[in-house]
């Protein structure tokens, strides 16, 4: 069962400013506390937003050297799964 509690609440101020610089990239304002004036468009454009900024994090390729071979490097892919 889903739900809206902060499990770090700690990081409920850097959401915030992250859900705000969203809404300015897609040109829609948003106001300290309640938004429920926004259209579903609105909000849902903010939230493609974020999702669209963070995907690369869930994805990602880089190259580092190999822990068995001096002087090889390996490319190492990390892909997180998403669980709904």
């Amino acid at each position: 069962m889903a739900s809206n509690k902060t499990l770090v609440p700690e990081a409920k101020q850097a959401l915030d400013q992250f859900k705000m610089e969203a809404a300015s990239e897609v040109g829609v304002t948003l106001n300290q506390g309640y938004n429920g004036d926004l259209t579903s468009r609105q909000a849902g454009s903010i939230g493609g937003q974020m999702v669209k900024k963070m995907r690369p994090v869930r994805n990602a390729k880089y190259m580092r050297a190999d822990r068995t071979a001096v002087g090889h490097v390996v490319e190492v892919r990390y892909i997180a799964s998403m669980r709904i």
